[in-house]
């Protein structure tokens, strides 16, 4: 089915849906349980958001079912992306007024981390981007180390040396953007 929808069969992704919406449920849920415990975006409208994203790209090319499901959740990633950084806008609009409410404070903080994990992934795509895509891979798109070995071509014990050096690296690099902050 994914061969029929690169081959420019719009419908053929009406055919994946239903099949995939288990697996794309389960990505957009652990992307969800990293945000904020309010969060007014639920799984199904991260899937539905990622699926009209998918619908949008002109000549998709998956390799296989693990590369499919490594864009969509590069697509999810991105979309809340864009989510937190509509809030922060949205604060920076208001005048920035501190809130006496935590649970407001709290949702902006997060949303900030949320920008700078995407920001900590897109800096060490540039210094190392097979490294990048494992870790987002692994932890963004909540796919397995076998499945991330395939999907990246790599032997299970390269992606497991990856994944502690990049987890290392987007620690330091986190840690650096915090103490900049403070």
């Amino acid at each position: 089915m994914l061969g029929d929808w690169q081959a420019g069969d719009k419908a053929a992704m009406d055919r994946i849906m239903p099949i995939v919406q288990h697996e794309l449920r389960r990505v957009a849920a652990a992307y969800l349980r990293r945000e904020r415990h309010d969060h007014t975006l639920q799984p199904t409208a991260l899937i539905n958001e990622a699926y009209i994203r998918l619908m949008d790209q002109s000549a998709p090319t998956f390799e296989s079912r693990v590369h499919f499901f490594g864009v969509a959740a590069q697509i999810m990633r991105q979309i809340l992306v864009d989510f937190a950084r509509k809030r922060l806008a949205a604060k920076r609009a208001a005048g920035q007024r501190e809130t006496l409410d935590p649970a407001i404070a709290d949702s902006y903080r997060q949303s900030e981390e949320v920008i700078a994990v995407h920001q900590a992934l897109d800096r060490l795509a540039v210094f190392d981007a097979q490294k990048a895509r494992i870790m987002e891979l692994r932890h963004f798109g909540g796919l397995a180390l076998e499945e991330v070995a395939v999907a990246t071509g790599r032997s299970l014990s390269s992606v497991k040396r990856d994944l502690q050096l990049a987890g290392a690296w987007m620690r330091r690099e986190l840690a650096s953007v915090a103490e900049g902050q403070t």
